[in-house]
């Protein structure tokens, strides 16, 4: 089976590759890459129990930050 033309695709068209296609871990990366935000803020995963304990002021901060940018 050979591939589509991911590059080619729109994202409506590639989200619903992958949505029928979920076995295609190189297709999902792909998307992911294309389709990032260049100005999305990443926040790492929770470390310890006391990074989970501050998780609301951080859930906090993040929706703020949302808001400010709409």
């Amino acid at each position: 089976m050979s591939k589509p033309d991911f590059i080619s695709m729109s994202r409506p068209q590639f989200r619903q590759y992958i949505f029928e296609h979920r076995e295609d871990d190189e297709a999902l990366s792909i998307y992911l890459e294309r389709f990032q935000s260049p100005n999305s803020i990443r926040h790492p995963a929770p470390k310890s129990l006391e990074d989970l304990d501050n998780f609301p002021e951080l859930h906090r901060k993040h929706l703020e930050q949302r808001e400010n940018q709409a």
